[in-house]
C-alpha cells in the first residue's frame, strides 16, 4: 500500500502548510498541485524522493507543468487543472489522463474539494488549503490496482 498527502491552493499561506506538515514524513508522497509551489520549498528539500510540485496559474517560477506518479500498478495524472479548463467541465483532464495511460486525475484550481468519474477516470481535487471556507486536503491510498481518496477537512 501506497499513501498520499494531496494539496493545492495554498496561496502563500504558510500556516496551512504548517497544519499537515506533520503528516508528509510519514506518507509515501507529497503532491502540491498548484498556486503555491514556493511554500513547498523547505519540504521539496526535506523530502525530495517524494514531493512533488505542480505549476498553478499563480505560481510565476518553480513547480512542473504536470506529471504522471506509478504507485501500485496505478498510473496518477497530476496538474493545477488550468490547462484543462477544469472550472467549466472535466472532459479534457479525462482526456489528457486517458491519453498518458493513467486511470487517476489529481487537479485543483477551482478550490472545490471533488471526488468524480469522469469517462473510466478518477478525477480528484482536494480542495484550497488556503485560507478559503472548507479549507482541505485529499488522503489517497493506493492498494491492490485501486486507488481511494478521501478528502479531510481542515476546521
Amino acid at each position: 500500500m501506497k499513501t498520499f498527502v494531496v494539496i493545492s491552493d495554498s496561496h502563500g499561506r504558510w500556516g496551512a502548510i504548517d497544519r499537515v506538515r506533520h503528516l508528509f514524513a510519514e506518507n509515501d508522497f507529497i503532491v502540491h498541485l498548484g498556486d503555491g509551489a514556493g511554500d513547498m520549498r523547505f519540504t521539496a528539500r526535506e523530502f525530495p524522493q517524494k514531493c512533488f510540485v505542480l505549476a498553478g496559474n499563480c505560481d510565476f517560477g518553480g513547480g512542473m507543468d504536470e506529471t504522471v506518479i506509478e504507485a501500485e500498478g496505478v498510473r496518477i495524472f497530476c496538474c493545477h487543472g488550468h490547462r484543462y479548463g477544469v472550472k467549466s467541465g472535466f472532459s479534457r483532464l479525462a482526456a489528457r489522463a486517458k491519453e498518458l495511460d493513467c486511470t487517476v486525475a489529481l487537479y485543483g484550481h477551482t478550490h472545490a474539494a471533488d471526488i468524480r468519474e469522469i469517462e473510466g477516470v478518477l478525477c480528484v481535487n482536494p480542495g484550497a488549503l488556503g485560507a478559503y471556507a472548507g479549507a482541505s486536503y485529499c488522503y489517497l491510498t493506493v492498494h491492490g490496482g485501486r486507488a481511494t481518496p478521501v478528502i479531510v477537512p481542515l476546521n
